[in-house]
């Protein structure tokens, strides 16, 4: 019998884990189980010691909540890390809970995360060293649309091109990919996050009522529109009244909310547009038979795909579970690593 080295007996019990290392959410693939892992990217820190606490789910039912001493934090911003150790903390308790989940105890995880497009070297380098130091065996950066484009189902690595708009929590992120490689791309940090923002503001300078970042994603999620609706929505918010200082609970309309939210959404709209003017005709053709996918937690917005489908005068179609497009396409990395080796980005 032919001697095999320890690595090789490491290997079968070893992790393969893609991660969507996103601003408002973090989602975790193990390779051979799926998605066993889908938390916000919520830490609730001591302020003293700036200890983490609480992460993931429980920090984020604490958000608003915390006493004077504690501190609720996302560690990540427009996609990208802004407080190092805090994220270091974040990947630790993740790659940790993926081990728990599989009764893989003892091998360090080869990791496949995917950055924003826009990121910068420096950037880049501190998603790196976060998680090597985090207990990977071996980490690997992907941006994200070309991530996204993998989790869909486009054929990234075929003469054909595709278009990919990747609305996440921080950054939005456009491209057009066409064997292997990136056509033209565009990063633009508005995304989830600036929307919430957007509703926090209409509904303050409309009504004069403050309301929390959470009861801004609910009522995003639940009659936030991009294109009139067939049928108008209304919901319920509560908050104060910065007039009286008082609780306060008011009805509004998917038609006020679309209003509050249009101008991020024209800047999507208007980047997409950007990023198809640099276009060659020859993937203009391909783009007129294939159409556009949307991806991200974005791409679930009423609407939205009906909207830039006449704005745009192409098709435009919502991805398959859009919310794990990033995470199922770090994964597909790792299945098969020498194939997809062309789609993962090289450091300086």
């Amino acid at each position: 019998m032919a001697f095999r080295p320890l690595s090789w007996l490491f290997g079968l019990f070893s992790l393969d884990i893609g991660i969507d290392l996103g601003t408002a959410n973090t989602l975790v693939n193990v390779r051979g189980k799926g998605i066993v892992i889908n938390e916000p990217s919520w830490v609730v820190i001591d302020k003293k010691t700036r200890i983490p606490e609480k992460i993931g789910l429980q920090a984020k039912e604490m958000v608003g909540r915390t006493p004077v001493t504690h501190l609720a934090v996302r560690p990540l911003r427009d996609g990208v890390i802004s407080e190092y150790e805090i994220t270091k903390a974040l990947i630790e308790y993740f790659l940790s809970k993926a081990h728990q989940q599989t009764l893989v105890p003892l091998p360090r995880p080869r990791v496949v995360i995917g950055i924003p497009s826009g990121a910068t070297e420096v950037e880049k380098k501190a998603v790196f060293d976060a998680a090597m130091e985090s207990g990977a065996r071996e980490t690997y950066l992907i941006e994200e649309p070309m991530a996204a484009a993998l989790g869909a189902g486009l054929p990234v690595t075929d003469v054909v091109g595709s278009m990919v708009v990747d609305i996440g929590g921080g950054t939005t992120e456009v491209a057009v990919i066409s064997m292997n490689g990136v056509v033209v791309s565009r990063s633009l940090r508005v995304a989830g996050d600036e929307l919430d923002q957007d509703i926090i503001t209409y509904i303050r300078n409309k009504y004069n009522l403050l309301i929390g970042e959470r009861m801004a994603e609910q009522v995003k999620m639940t009659i936030g529109s991009a294109y009139p609706l067939p049928t108008e929505k209304t919901m319920r918010v509560r908050g104060r009244n910065l007039v009286t200082g008082l609780p306060e609970e008011l009805e509004i309309s998917s038609v006020e909310i679309r209003e509050g939210l249009s101008s991020s959404l024209q800047v999507i709209v208007d980047t997409i547009k950007d990023a198809l003017d640099e276009v060659p005709p020859e993937i203009i053709s391909d783009l007129i038979e294939n159409g556009i996918c949307l991806a991200g937690g974005g791409a679930l917005i009423l609407g939205l795909k009906e909207r830039l489908s006449d704005e745009l005068n192409l098709r435009v179609w919502v991805a398959e579970d859009p919310l794990t497009c990033v995470a199922r396409g770090a994964g597909m990395v790792l299945e098969d690593l020498e194939r997809y080796e062309k789609l993962l980005v090289v450091l300086d």
